[in-house]
């Protein structure tokens, strides 16, 4: 069974708008750009695998098995969001299970599982990184 129409973004300005506006959290295997969208009832989830990761069978097999991850948790994540799921290279060899556990990781510290808090404590201890942040003016990057 695929991933609902409705619950996929598949426009380009879609994806832009949450790039541009939206905010990210990152783990080894993949980053996620979430933005809230009151308006929607429903989450809505797109999926990128890069070129630089292998072929179109490659990112196609990726993408399918991501897509089946959120559709197989969508009773977990957060309603009223559109998420972009950006694929890493370390995903390409695991196992699904891993890759269910990783995304369920990255989802829960994005904040987009039900119940769970935007950004955790603290992202370096817990393995992850915050992306797309700028870093305060005068601070040395530790």
């Amino acid at each position: 069974m695929v991933m609902q129409r409705k619950l996929r973004l598949r426009s380009r300005s879609d994806f832009s708008r949450i790039y541009k506006a939206g905010r990210s959290f990152a783990n080894s295997q993949f980053v996620v750009y979430w933005m809230k969208r009151p308006e929607t009832e429903r989450f809505r989830a797109g999926v990128s695998v890069s070129r630089k990761l292998g072929g179109a069978v490659v990112r196609n097999r990726m993408r399918r098995v991501v897509k089946e991850l959120i559709r197989l948790n969508a009773d977990k994540i957060a309603e009223r969001t559109d998420f972009i799921v950006i694929v890493r290279r370390p995903a390409l060899g695991m196992k699904t299970k891993d890759l269910e556990r990783s995304l369920l990781h990255a989802l829960r510290k994005a904040g987009l599982l039900a119940g769970s808090q935007a950004g955790g404590s603290d992202n370096r201890r817990n393995g992850g990184t915050t992306v797309g942040r700028p870093r305060p003016q005068g601070h040395p990057h530790v």
